[in-house]
Order: C-alpha cells, then sequence, then structure tokens
C-alpha cells in the first residue's frame, strides 16, 4: 500500500510539474529592441525568414531535444499554436547544440506543427544573447521584442504577453532588422 501511495504521489508531482510555468521573463539587452532577422531551412525542406512575417506575432523559441524542460513546454506551444490558428501568430523553433537528426525524430514523434529549423550554428542564439534552454523571445508586430522568457513557457503566458502589448489587433510596419 505505501508503495502505491508513494507512486501516485510521484506521478501527482511529475503531473503537477510538467503543467506549471516554470519559465522566467528576461533582462535582457534585445527586450525593447529590433528583433534580429533570421532565415533557415526547417524539417520539412521550406524555408523560413523571421523577416516574412511581418505584421505577426512570432515566438522565437530556442531548444534542444535533450533538454526535459523543452519536452515538457512542447505541448504548451502546441496548444497556442492550435488556439492561434488563422490569427496573426506563430512560432518558430531553432535547435541550440542538438543533432540534425534527433531533431528530426523527435518532431516527427510529438507531431509540432510550427516551423522547426534543425541547424542554427549559435549564430542566431547569439544574435538574441541565449544562455540556455528552453528560451523564448516574443516579437511584436512591430518587430520589437517585447519580452523574452528562460525556462518552458505556457500558452496562457504567451497569450498574456500579446494582451499586455496590445493584443491580436496590433499590427506593425515589419519584423526583423
Amino acid at each position: 500500500m505505501a508503495s502505491i501511495l508513494v507512486g501516485l504521489v510521484a506521478v501527482a508531482l511529475v503531473a503537477l510539474l510538467a503543467t506549471r510555468g516554470t519559465s522566467r521573463p528576461i533582462a535582457s539587452q534585445i527586450v525593447g529592441q529590433a528583433a534580429p532577422n533570421f532565415s533557415g531551412v526547417t524539417l520539412d525542406g521550406s524555408t523560413y525568414e523571421l523577416s516574412r512575417h511581418r505584421g505577426e506575432w512570432v515566438v522565437v523559441n530556442f531548444f534542444a531535444t535533450w533538454c526535459t524542460e523543452c519536452r515538457l513546454e512542447d505541448p504548451q506551444l502546441q496548444q497556442f499554436v492550435t488556439a492561434h490558428a488563422g490569427e496573426p501568430v506563430s512560432v518558430v523553433s531553432l535547435a541550440f547544440s542538438d543533432d540534425a537528426e534527433a531533431i528530426r525524430e523527435y518532431f516527427t514523434r510529438s507531431g509540432a506543427t510550427w516551423p522547426v529549423i534543425p541547424s542554427d550554428t549559435g549564430r542566431v542564439a547569439l544574435d538574441y544573447g541565449v544562455t540556455r534552454v528552453p528560451e523564448s523571445y516574443i516579437v511584436a508586430p512591430s518587430g520589437l521584442v517585447v519580452q523574452g522568457f528562460f525556462g518552458g513557457v505556457t500558452a496562457a503566458e504567451l497569450d498574456a504577453v500579446i494582451d499586455a502589448n496590445g493584443g491580436l489587433s496590433v499590427t506593425g510596419a515589419g519584423v526583423g532588422r
């Protein structure tokens, strides 16, 4: 009986940690600045370029498949993408120090429906000042980075940032410098 109770407590703790936002806002120099533009080939072979997403809210997410917190964050990103289907909102993930084949396998299994760039070479991470994963930056339709987060973000946290910065009705001249 005691082992069952211990098992139930462990499962409850894991569920709590998996659904709780573990992110912390970043006091980054990039917040309030124009988002550095980048481009790359996604897992499906198409080219993604941030500047093509003018007038949209964009979540730029840095991750690694070996990162447990990143794996816990992915369902939240999928929930966010699904909730905003057809709206001027998107997510793009960039690999941070990871193996391209591991990334492909992971996202094939996870069913992610947003663009994933498996090979960053570190340049984009440097441009954004990334120090660990997961790390995410929210780019407003104006092209300014309005918020950054260390740790796994939730769909609710992303929505709160958009709402606090004018909501979905905000449009801008372009994304990326």
